[in-house]
Parts: C-alpha cells; structure tokens; sequence
C-alpha cells in the first residue's frame, strides 16, 4: 500500500511517515542531541557556544547545498570540498600578489563553477558515473591545491575575504555574522527554487525516473549539467564562508569536507538513489553534525571517535531510508 491509497482512518506506516516528511528524523535528532548535551555540560546552552555551533556548521552546511542538489539527481559529489580548498587558494594568492579582494572572490567563484561544469559534461556527456568523475577529481585538486600553495597555507588579510566572519549582536546578546545570514538566505532562495519553479520540480523529475522524466518532455542532461553549475557556484561561495571562519588558506584544510557534507544531506532525510530530500532537512543535518562534534568536544572526546560517531549516524541514517523505502514497497 503506498500513501496516495490510503484512506479513511487509516495512518500511514513508519516508513511512508518518513518518506512523506524527512525532515522530521533529523529535526528529532537535532532536538535530543541538544537535550543530551545541554544536560551533560554547563555551558552547550550558553548563547556564545550556540552561536559558535551555527558558526562551525556554515561551510559545511554551504557544502551540503551544492551536494543536496547533486544527491536529488542520484549524483554524489566527492571533490566539492576539494575544490572549495583550491578557491581559497586562489583568492588568498590572488590577494597577496595585489588582486583586489572582489576580483579574487569572482575569480575563485568562477574557478568552482569551472569545476562544476566539467564534473557536469562527463556526467551527462560521457556518461560517465558521478561516483567516478567526483573521485577522479577529488585526487587531481587535492594535488593541485597542494601543489599551487607548494604545501604551504596562505594567511588572508583582505577585509571582503575575512568579512563573512564579522559578528554583529541580534537585539544586543545574540552573536551571529554575516556568514550566517548569507547562509540563511542561501536556504531560503534554494527552498523557493527547488519547490516553486518549473526546474525545480524538474531536479526531483529527474532524479526519480530520468527516463520517465525525458519522456515528459525534461531535458535531462541540461537540467543535470545546470545542478552542477549551481552546486559549483555553492562550492565558490563556501569558499568564501571558510575564509570568514578563518582567514588563512590551508591546501590541507577540510579533509573530510566532502564526507561531513554527505553525511548532512543524508542525515536530513535525502535518498542517496536520488528523487528524495529537502533543504530543511539539509540544513537540520548540518546542524546535528555541529552540534554532535561541539558537545562531544566539550565533553572531551577525542576527535578520532567523533569520526567515528559521525560515520555510524551516516550509516544509520542510509539504515533508515532503506527501511522507509522497504515498508512502502
């Protein structure tokens, strides 16, 4: 029985609750993980740690829009970290050697969109697997941040690169930044894209049956190539938010980027097979990663068993989609 048939009293089954509302697992996650660590430690509450928290998930979270919109087409992204650390690069080098900082931020923008396009023309042209090309990719920018910086991290002291990281006082105590609002926005306008414009609902056609979405008229391989271009545009802006969070330019920065950022689409109920997610429930995702390592650090865990937790939350997270998807069937 699938949820369009039922009827009368009769309540929809665990698995078709969640698949009709995704963003409630993670949303009841975020809440109970706020609950254990609030209980556990003096401070997790304080408003300072809760702004700090929202700060640390920001690049991650920025990350996770450009993977949310990969994730709905049935794509993966495993370079979009890597290419977030090679536009670092490019706009602090770019700085030092006397580019203005608006000229560096476009350029290091148009570098991920470069990126995002390439990615996008193997996947739809070659038709090569994303899993593949993300792969392949993630090696060859890894060497090539490491290589462009010779190793070496660049300190930032333009004021736009650092200016996401400028803290303000909402009604005079609540710390936040214009990263935060940037990311707010970001949200806000992707929401609207993917569930009120016609390519939005062509994202979701196309991820959950490209055949049946050509058939019906989707220009399958443009609406693919165009959430490339868009995600890589996200990775730039992430970019940006990074140097906010710290001014310095590390080719060895955000390691895991592409991993954590998976994990808080996943988390936020998207379905890997593609067709599935939403950015409400990306952006709780987010937030429970951040507030898994923070109370986990305050209670001070080592940062090796904080990978840990975060993997199995990942792993149970696919748990649960298969489960749901299992009891609709």
């Amino acid at each position: 029985m699938t949820t369009a048939t039922l009827k009368g009293n009769e309540r929809p089954s665990i698995g078709e609750f969640f698949l009709r509302a995704p963003a409630v697992g993670p949303a009841l996650a975020l809440l109970v993980a706020i609950v254990v660590f609030s209980l556990s430690t003096d401070t997790f509450l304080d408003l300072d740690n809760l702004s700090l928290v929202v700060q640390q998930s920001l690049v991650i979270g920025t990350l996770a829009l450009g993977q949310t919109l990969i994730i709905l087409t049935a794509g993966i992204d495993l370079a979009n970290a890597a290419a977030m650390v090679l536009a670092t690069l490019i706009m602090a080098k770019l700085v030092v050697g006397g580019v203005s900082g608006i000229w560096a931020l476009l350029l290091g923008i148009v570098a991920t969109v470069v990126i995002g396009m390439v990615t996008g023309s193997l996947v739809t042209r070659i038709k090569l697997p994303p899993f593949i090309v993300t792969l392949g990719l993630l090696t060859v920018l890894t060497a090539a941040a490491k290589l462009f910086a010779s190793g070496q991290a660049v300190p930032v002291a333009d004021e736009l690169l650092k200016w996401l990281g400028t803290r303000r006082y909402l009604f005079g105590g609540i710390p936040i930044t214009y990263g935060m609002t940037l990311a707010l926005l970001m949200y806000l306008g992707l929401w609207y894209a993917l569930t009120r414009t016609p390519w939005g609902k062509h994202v979701y056609a196309v991820g959950n049956a490209p055949e049946s979405a050509r058939l019906s008229g989707i220009k399958v391989n443009r609406t693919i190539l165009s959430v490339y271009i868009v995600a890589g545009v996200i990775v730039g802006i992430a970019a940006w938010q990074a140097l906010g969070r710290v001014p310095n330019a590390d080719p060895n920065a955000f390691q895991l980027g592409n991993l954590d950022s998976i994990t808080a689409v996943v988390l936020g109920g998207a379905s890997l097979f593609g067709g599935r997610g939403s950015v409400l429930g990306t952006m709780m995702g987010a937030l429970v990663v951040a507030v898994l390592r923070s109370g986990l650090t305050q209670l001070g865990v080592d940062a090796l068993y904080q990978d840990v937790a975060t993997g199995a939350l990942l792993i149970g997270a696919v748990c649960v989609d298969r489960f749901a998807r299992r009891q609709q069937s």
